[in-house]
């Protein structure tokens, strides 16, 4: 099922990655995204100085399967709330101010996430993680903030995962792996070469591979059998580390968690328990 949400989300945030054609039918649409809605496809590609196959294949780019489902998404978002963006703190801005642009980027990010995720990638990713044998979650720098996420909360329901940043303990692992086995590569840039050496050794070795980048085509993405995406996040200008990608990365650790919960709801209920009272056993009340 394609989100009905996400249109305009999906058109800004993939725009500098799309073929120069599909780029001008997207500029337009997000220049003027109310009068695009209007448009068949023949129409928005005069408009825009392409062609017709353009504007299908900008669809299908963007996840769509007719213009007429882009049309829908970019017509629903255009009744949401505008939000006013990713903003950064000012030099001696009072904390109240801060509170509120830390909150409002978060607040951002997990909306955008939710409209760029596809629901079947989801869905496959979830039966893969549920038969594993094994899981390793691979990240370097801030990413590695969400791999270790993924293995403390996948250990609670007694999934065998791990979590890697050195590349050599990562390849000395996944050399021994198999098909039973589940590979995550976490990149939000999608760059990280490592990521994508690591992903491209799992799939040599017949596991299953599942990458978590921002949304858009890269080549750790590439590498996996199953991209999952998350909003792409932007980063206020003067940030000093990675807030906003952290977020997204998180939520769909959580995401995929959840899912996997309510898919083997009766066990994953009784792990969580019988972790929680191990971890009590040694802070008593």
């Amino acid at each position: 099922m394609v989100n009905v949400y996400g249109g305009l989300t999906k058109l800004k945030q993939m725009l500098s990655s799309l073929p120069p054609s599909e780029r001008k039918i997207a500029q337009f649409m997000i220049d003027h995204p109310e009068k695009s809605t209007m448009f068949t496809a023949t129409k928005l590609a005069q408009a825009s100085g392409t062609s017709s196959a353009a504007v299908i294949r900008l669809c299908k780019s963007l996840g769509f399967k007719s213009f007429q489902e882009l049309k829908i998404s970019v017509a629903v978002d255009i009744k949401q709330e505008v939000s006013s963006g990713y903003r950064d703190v000012t030099p001696n801005e009072s904390f109240k101010d801060i509170i509120d642009k830390v909150t409002n980027n978060t607040i951002q990010t997990l909306s955008e996430t939710v409209h760029v995720i596809d629901v079947e990638d989801l869905h496959r990713a979830v039966d893969v993680l549920k038969n594993a044998k094994s899981i390793s979650f691979i990240g370097f720098g801030a990413s590695y903030i969400a791999a270790m996420d993924a293995e403390q909360k996948f250990l609670r329901i007694n999934k065998n995962a791990q979590s890697f940043s050195d590349v050599h303990m990562a390849a000395m692992t996944i050399a021994n792996k198999g098909p039973e086995d589940v590979i995550v590569g976490i990149s939000f840039s999608g760059r990280t070469k490592e990521v994508e050496q690591l992903l491209t050794l799992g799939n040599d070795k017949n596991c299953k591979t599942i990458s978590i980048t921002k949304l858009g085509k890269s080549i750790v993405s590439k590498r996996a059998n199953i991209s999952l995406h998350t909003s792409s996040a932007k980063e206020a200008p003067y940030r000093s580390g990675a807030t906003s990608s952290r977020i997204a990365l998180l939520h769909m650790i959580d995401i995929l968690l959840m899912c996997l919960v309510s898919e083997e709801y009766e066990q994953t209920v009784q792990h969580i328990d019988d972790t929680r009272e191990a971890i009590a056993t040694f802070f008593p009340n």
